[in-house]
């Protein structure tokens, strides 16, 4: 009569059991599988992780303004933290360098003199990223370089 009741009982729940198996061979899978690709392992990446720069490559940047024997300027520009500068009447020729670990600089000068002519000049590493000159009295000038 055992048998008779177990064969009752497998035609009434036969979808039960079969999904119970299913289920169970599923999960069995799946953790097989995360073994088998590694997912369960952490990748480190410390380098990638860390926000701090070793200063690599340091960039050099030079603003340089040029004008007329004894002429003077008053002259803006962002310094390597991107905070605006100013110097007022200086006289030119005047230089100002700039020495960063970051990737990137916003490089941005700007000059007004007080004679004719005026000139700006942003160089980065050694190259001359920009140049820009006027010719009028009191001229107004201004370089500029976004990916220093």
């Amino acid at each position: 009569m055992s048998k008779l009741s177990i064969g009752k009982v497998l035609k009434r729940q036969w979808t039960v059991i079969v999904a119970v198996v299913v289920v169970a061979l599923v999960v069995f899978s799946v953790t097989r599988l995360h073994g088998i690709f590694g997912s369960n392992n952490e990748v480190s990446r410390p380098s990638a992780d860390s926000l701090e720069n070793t200063g690599y490559n340091p960039k050099r940047v030079l603003f340089e303004v040029f004008g007329a024997p004894g002429a003077t300027a008053t002259i803006n520009f962002l310094d390597e933290h991107a905070q605006p500068q100013r110097v007022d009447d200086v006289p030119l020729p005047w230089s100002h360098t700039l020495t960063t670990d970051d990737p990137t600089l916003f490089a941005d000068l700007r000059a007004q003199g007080d004679s004719a002519p005026i000139t700006c000049r942003i160089t980065v590493n050694g190259i001359v990223k920009d140049e820009r000159s006027a010719s009028n009295v009191n001229g107004y000038i201004a370089c500029l370089d976004k990916s220093a």
